[in-house]
């Protein structure tokens, strides 16, 4: 081959991989990140309260706290003395997408003793109460329309429902030594739980639609 086609052959193999009309790989698609919201719920003891709800498929994290009180930055201990108005709660983050927010209210019912004032099971004061702490108005709407179909079902017929029912304002975590605390000590967990008659209690106001978080 003559050396002037030879060059010819290889500018036109240049302009054809750099041609414009040349189409590019599709990228592969990124999934996008699920959209995640949260609930705030009181049952009584943190501890017993984590287990029904990291069960759930769609719930992502669980963590023991302090809301509903006017102390900045609770300890245990200053929460324990039933003087800062907090109680002992749990937020959820959760996938709405996979785990509606009923649903979370209906394992939150079935946790606890809704007719209970002031205390939940062996634990008295207003740090062990029962309440749903609403994020926005739809959390308000569902928590109420709850806390109604209970006071004017059977089960519940003639029985004050004193769960409370408050908007969210600050969520503070309890030490890391409470969270997670049923797999991190699970004999003390179980020996608490037995004694304090929590199933014993739950089996008989739910039977067996308890769910019982064990």
């Amino acid at each position: 081959m003559k050396p002037s086609r030879l060059l010819g052959s290889r500018i036109a193999i240049v302009v054809v991989l750099a041609s414009p009309w040349a189409e590019a790989a599709p990228a592969p698609a990124v999934p996008a990140a699920p959209v995640l919201s949260r609930a705030t719920l009181a049952g009584g003891c943190f501890w017993c309260m984590e287990p029904p709800f990291e069960a759930l498929s769609g719930v992502v994290s669980v963590t023991s706290g302090y809301t509903g009180g006017r102390e900045p930055d609770p300890t245990y201990e200053v929460v324990s003395s039933g003087k800062t108005g907090h109680a002992e709660a749990v937020q959820i983050l959760y996938d709405p997408a996979r785990v509606s927010y009923e649903k979370l209210l209906e394992v939150f019912w079935h946790n606890i003793d809704p007719t209970a004032e002031g205390r939940q099971f062996c634990d008295v004061g207003s740090q062990y109460r029962s309440a749903i702490f609403f994020h926005d108005e739809t959390q308000r709407r569902l928590a109420v329309a709850g806390k109604q179909a209970l006071e004017s079902s059977e089960r519940f017929k003639g029985q004050r429902i004193a769960t409370q029912i408050a908007a969210f304002a600050r969520f503070y975590p309890a030490e890391e030594y409470h969270q997670d605390y049923y797999k991190k000590n699970p004999l003390r967990y179980k020996y608490y739980r037995n004694g304090c008659g929590r199933d014993a209690r739950l089996l008989e106001i739910w039977g067996e639609s308890g769910h019982g978080g064990r």
